[in-house]
């Protein structure tokens, strides 16, 4: 197939993450995602961050947000299932 041949771009990296961390992917999407974050530091560091949020999100508690993160987290959820919905 075409797309198995060709380079991730950035984007691509982005949708494929939660897979690469469930360790869902095909082996061949694995192997070209690892080929991708090995060459770039920006997806790299996105990689990371993920990471360190699932780490760190079963250390929060709602209580332990201020109203302000609450607002934003709110926000940003409302944000992705617009997008997620094509509204």
């Amino acid at each position: 197939m075409f797309w198995s041949r060709r380079a991730l771009v950035c984007q691509e990296v982005v949708e494929l993450i939660t897979g690469y961390l469930e360790d869902t992917l095909p082996s061949s999407q694995r192997r070209r995602l690892e080929k991708h974050l090995a060459g770039c530091p920006h997806c790299s560091e996105y990689l990371e961050q993920m990471r360190a949020t699932i780490r760190l999100t079963g250390e929060v508690r709602a209580e332990d947000l201020t109203p302000e993160m609450s607002e934003e987290l709110t926000a940003v959820y409302r944000r992705w299932r617009a997008e997620t919905r094509g509204d």
